[in-house]
Parts: C-alpha cells; structure tokens; sequence
C-alpha cells in the first residue's frame, strides 16, 4: 500500500488517497503512511535479501544448480556449503523471486516399447470374441 500511495501522492496528496481507501475498505491513515516510510528495514527483510543472493547463486550456478534446482536440492546444496537455513525459508524465498526448479512430467527416456507402441500391438491382437468368431485362434 506504501508503493501504491508513494506513486500517486505528487498528483493526489497522501491525505485524500489515504481516505478514498478507507471509504474502498482499505483504512489506512496517513500517519500510518508516514510511519511505515520513515521505518527502518527490518533484520528480516536484509537477512532475506543476503540469503537470496546465495540462493540465486546455487540456483542459477552452471556447475551446481543449472536453473534446474528446486527448493529442496537449493536448500541441501546451501547445507553441504555449510549455510544454515531452513527449507521453509528457501520456499519462500524462491518463490518470490519466481525461481522454479524443473519438473519432469514424464521421464526423458524409459526401456522398453512405448505406451503407444504398446496400444497398437493390443489394438493388433485383438479380443478374445475376435479370435473365436474368427477362428484365427484355433489355427495355431
């Protein structure tokens, strides 16, 4: 909301913004505004900001994560380099920073037939009315 009153202020004045939000269900009062700007930036946003960069880092590595990790392999990586952090913490920042691992739906490669390859020598067999009504069973 700060942001929001921040890019309309010069235009509108932070009062009457402050009041047309309220009147829309979003109270808020311009000392509120004024005391949410002038505060200084908590421990939790800076760590968060040191520990993203670390988790960018394994992420993004083309020697470790290769864009391909997610929260749970970034979160063990940072603990084999001895960074104590939890995977909730990971989640959440990763999340924000709209860094995704890749998940594979289907395996890239798997032995054997494929499932559609399977399909047609079913489809080619036949069913076992086919086969009596037909005869081709009994000519083996």
């Amino acid at each position: 909301m700060i942001v929001f009153v921040d890019v309309h202020r010069a235009r509108f004045g932070v009062a009457p913004i402050c009041r047309v939000l309220s009147q829309h269900g979003v109270p808020i009062a311009p000392s509120t505004y004024y005391a949410a700007r002038h505060r200084p930036r908590s421990a939790r946003s800076m760590a968060d900001e040191a520990m993203l960069a670390e988790v960018t880092r394994v992420h993004s590595d083309p020697t470790i994560g290769r864009g391909l990790y997610g929260a749970r392999k970034v979160w063990h990586q940072l603990r084999r380099e001895g960074t104590t952090v939890s995977r909730c913490r990971v989640e959440r920042l990763m999340r924000g920073a709209g860094l995704k691992g890749f998940a594979a739906e289907e395996p890239l490669s798997r032995p054997g037939p494929t499932r559609r390859a399977d399909a047609g020598a079913l489809a080619s067999i036949g069913t076992v009315g086919d086969c009596l009504l037909t005869g081709s069973c009994l000519s083996v």
